[in-house]
């Protein structure tokens, strides 16, 4: 049994909890060109677990215009996370100068 992926808007940044996998990230694909407007910051250190769908999740919500230069930063990146982000061949993508660790 997964664990509720939830989030919530804190101003500028989107605060991510729970678990970010390809049967809990749905409801947060859909809702997330609504919940950009505006954001600068994707806080991720309140996920525990996150497979590659959930991955692919994060690269859309850190270039939610699909363009380099429409980048959101990633704040609390784990070691998990960093390790799955390596794994994919993906650093300099999600780790660039909008990308920060905890």
């Amino acid at each position: 049994m997964t664990t509720r992926l939830t989030w919530r808007r804190d101003g500028e940044e989107l605060v991510l909890s729970g678990e970010l996998m390809a049967d809990t990230l749905q409801p947060l694909w859909q809702a997330r060109e609504a919940l950009l407007q505006g954001c600068c910051r994707v806080e991720v250190s309140g996920l525990s677990r996150v497979d590659t769908a959930g991955l692919a999740l994060l690269v859309h919500l850190r270039y939610p215009d699909g363009h380099p230069t429409a980048q959101v930063a990633l704040s609390g990146v784990t070691d998990a996370l960093e390790t799955l982000i390596t794994l994919y061949n993906l650093t300099s993508l999600m780790r660039g100068p909008a990308a920060s660790a905890a």
